[in-house]
């Protein structure tokens, strides 16, 4: 099947990488969108005043196509949101030990793992819509259409008030810690 070709707004510090399967995770750094600057302090309640923040997307390759909702394709978020989980955790508490805040938004509840709930979940899909303008399809839920892994793509979100440079080097020194290798 043939997707539409999307071209991104600037991605920053692109970090594409590739799992023992084959699968590929694309990582990239960006500018908070209008709706996390407009509500941070109700999706991050202990976050008060940051000067700036980052917005780190984690795209992770699915073995299937996300739009129907069966046991196969739930069982496939889960490993996906887990490995995520992991790996986003290793990353937040990376830079949270350098004294830099960040969070890891859990994908299925849009809430932050390792701050107070704000009164307001985090929606990954929209903010991956607004920062790398994906289409997405609105059905049960909404579902991403990546360039080249049409729906087959799980989304993810870090936030952090760490340098894009930093986040980038940490990222890069801990993938292969959850078999991921950097495709050059």
């Amino acid at each position: 099947m043939n997707y539409p070709k999307v071209y991104t707004s600037k991605p920053s510090y692109p970090i594409n990488l590739v799992g023992k399967t084959g699968q590929a995770v694309q990582i990239s750094i960006h500018s908070p969108s209008q709706y996390i600057c407009a509500n941070c302090e109700r999706i991050l309640p202990d976050w008060k005043q940051q000067s700036f923040l980052w917005v780190v997307i984690v795209l992770q390759q699915s073995r299937y196509q996300l739009l129907e909702s069966t046991a196969e394709v739930e069982r496939e978020k889960e490993r996906l949101r887990e490995k995520f989980m992991r790996f986003g955790c290793d990353l937040a508490f990376n830079l949270r030990d350098r004294g830099y805040l960040t969070d890891l938004i859990d994908p299925r509840t849009g809430f932050p793992l390792l701050s107070h709930s704000g009164v307001i979940p985090h929606d990954d899909t929209a903010v991956v819509k607004a920062l790398l303008n994906y289409p997405v399809i609105q059905d049960k839920c909404c579902v991403l259409v990546h360039p080249n892994w049409g729906t087959a793509v799980y989304p993810s979100i870090l936030i952090s008030e760490a340098s894009p440079i930093l986040i980038e080097s940490v990222t890069k020194s801990i993938a292969p810690m959850h078999g991921w290798q950097e495709i050059i």
